[in-house]
């Protein structure tokens, strides 16, 4: 709204004119910007409805605890036997939740999904950006590095979701020789203090060239790293917000 903050009635004619056309297109202005503001924001609904399809309708602002994909996360995660928050953390590293991003290297989606892997789980690549198909393949990522690595019992809930978090991003192979590496020094493997280290010193040529190593170098790990923090971090918020 625009105020009038002193008296018209001292004006002079020719000047109180003026000021009402002033005051009046200030109004208008103001009428259509926010005309064009509102219609923004309906197309920008409009379209993201459009690319979804009516399969993967959004949920409106306010009916949803992470994300508009909430109700999506929630129904494959639960088919597929994950925690639809720990998805969803990842959706947020990865692409914050936006399902229309391609990396640099080809990865897409909201979980970005690489090539390899979409042809990985018999996928085409350019079906991957369907939200549905790409969660549906992060989720059975996430069942293929969970039966590959082996935990000893009373192995932490944290360390484990640790390095499952790690292979997610920097690969299931380079996690696996940090792990060897970690046995032939005579350190646990089921420790993700151990296995992070391991992972940093597998960009050293004394380290990568071992016999123990399968993958080759790593040069990821501040990356890894970094994305086990943030992903843990916002998992466990997200626990205290959402009910599973």
């Amino acid at each position: 709204m625009i105020s009038v903050l002193f008296c018209t009635a001292e004006l002079p004619a020719k000047q109180l004119r003026m000021f009402k056309k002033t005051v009046l297109t200030l109004a208008f202005l103001t009428i259509f910007n926010s005309f064009c503001g509102f219609k923004a924001r309906s197309d920008s609904a409009a379209s993201a409805s459009a690319v979804l399809g009516a399969t993967h309708s959004l949920l409106l602002e306010g009916e949803y605890a992470i994300s508009a994909y909430d109700e999506l996360m929630r129904s494959i995660c639960e088919e597929e036997g994950h925690d639809w928050r720990l998805m969803s953390a990842i959706a947020y590293q990865e692409s914050r939740f936006r399902s229309d991003l391609t990396s640099r290297r080809g990865a897409r989606g909201l979980m970005q999904i690489m090539p390899s892997v979409a042809r990985q789980f018999g996928v085409p690549v350019e079906a991957v950006a369907d939200p549905a198909l790409n969660i549906r393949v992060a989720n059975q990522l996430m069942s293929h590095i969970i039966a590959t690595l082996i935990f000893a019992d009373g192995t932490s809930s944290r360390d484990r979701l640790s390095i499952i978090l790690a292979s997610y991003n920097g690969g299931l192979g380079h996690v696996v020789d940090a792990r060897r590496l970690a046995r032939a020094f005579g350190e646990n493997p089921d420790s993700w203090e151990v296995v992070a280290r391991y992972l940093e010193l597998k960009a050293e040529p004394d380290y990568y060239q071992s016999e123990e190593v399968r993958c080759g170098r790593f040069s990821g790990s501040a990356q890894t790293l970094a994305y086990v923090d943030n992903v843990v971090g916002r998992y466990y918020r997200y626990c205290r917000i959402a009910a599973r």
